[in-house]
């Protein structure tokens, strides 16, 4: 071996990289964004969960004792109801992920040591009754407003957990698992879509066809679309059989916020794939966007313990609002239409990236 030679074909590879800036840009962006995410954006604590307060006592006490609650940091008060089924269907349509009721007895509850207080919270997040357990720990009689009791019970304040209350995994874990695969998969065929015709010389082919850049691209979609069914038919056959993981909404509306995933995702597998120079450069991008799908999405964290800053860049992601949809639709039986902010952000994002991917297509040889 000569040293000579060797240095030479060092030199190569570093120039070759120099010029790659994909490839540069993973090298560093890679550990720094793996860095902010876990030190920075992700905590397993969540604070600032969305609540809804019905307070039908409307005494001191009783208000004190909310207080005391949101003072803990663990929710911020969004909505007030008037009554408990209010609160239901709030929790329902994803609007709030924490529920309090105050009884209209509130003060003979707590005379008698009986349950003064009831925090509903949405089961389908786990981590979300997690963070509800920390509010059964209020004390009741802790503020000033609120009298001490002398006996052996002040009262307690009891947690209902909606949509999952055995709190099983499986259930949070298998509609989320539908965003993960078909972000994925997606993303990358179609990344590599264009890149691939290139490479294989197929392009030259298309040239001489009448065949517009809009047909090409929604053309390499389709089929894609109709695999990304598949594989969600797949995951919630398998989640019924092997994990007993209920669909109380509409079949139909599964279907339906898979197919607005699947066709944000091709949309942007395209968009990567008019920039890419190559199939493994394409792949390399891929990773920009799989990355922060899961773990900002609410997937594997809970979306309420990040900053603001993290919350942003998650509100920008598909899958953040298809894990919206799909949990509400399989696991609290919402249906589409109480959701529709999060289908109308995926049509729009549909459309955005499917207009840029179209326009960045030039159908000739670069």
């Amino acid at each position: 071996m000569k040293l000579r030679r060797l240095w030479a074909i060092v030199l190569k590879e570093v120039r070759q990289l120099r010029r790659d800036r994909i490839t540069l840009a993973m090298i560093v962006m890679i550990p720094v964004g793996q860095l902010v995410l876990f030190g920075y954006a992700i905590n397993l604590n969540p604070r600032g969960l969305t609540a809804a307060v019905a307070d039908q006592a409307g005494t001191a006490a009783s208000r004190a004792l909310v207080m005391d609650m949101i003072a803990t940091g663990v929710i911020r008060t969004v909505a007030r109801a008037d009554t408990p089924q209010q609160l239901v269907g709030m929790l329902r349509r994803g609007e709030i992920s924490v529920g309090i009721a105050v009884p209209p007895d509130f003060e003979r509850r707590r005379a008698d040591g009986r349950e003064v207080l009831q925090v509903m919270v949405d089961g389908s997040d786990t981590v979300v009754q997690s963070a509800a357990a920390q509010l059964a720990q209020t004390p009741v009689d802790s503020s000033a407003a609120a009298p001490r009791r002398i006996g052996p019970s002040t009262g307690s304040i009891g947690v209902v957990a909606f949509y999952n209350p055995q709190r099983r995994s499986p259930v949070n874990i298998v509609p989320g698992l539908i965003g993960v695969i078909l972000t994925m998969t997606m993303v990358m065929f179609t990344a590599v879509a264009i890149v691939r015709e290139r490479e294989r010389g197929n392009m030259e082919l298309l040239i001489t066809t009448p065949v517009s850049r809009t047909e090409l691209m929604v053309g390499k979609v389709l089929p894609y679309a109709l695999i990304g069914l598949l594989q969600t038919s797949v995951v919630l056959l398998l989640g019924l059989w092997l994990f007993e993981v209920p669909v109380k909404g509409s079949v139909l509306d599964v279907y339906v916020a898979a197919v607005l995933l699947i066709l944000a995702n091709l949309a942007l597998g395209l968009l990567i794939s008019t920039k890419a120079a190559s199939q493994f450069q394409a792949m390399q991008m891929t990773v920009f966007i799989l990355l922060p799908s899961i773990l900002l999405s609410g997937f594997m964290f809970p979306y309420a313990g990040m900053p603001a800053p993290a919350q942003w860049l998650a509100e920008i992601l598909p899958m953040t609002h298809f894990l919206r949809l799909i949990r509400g639709v399989m696991l609290r039986g919402a249906g589409l239409l109480e959701l529709w902010r999060d289908v109308a952000y995926l049509l729009g994002f549909i459309a955005v990236m499917m207009s840029l991917a179209v326009a960045r297509f030039r159908k000739r040889l670069d």
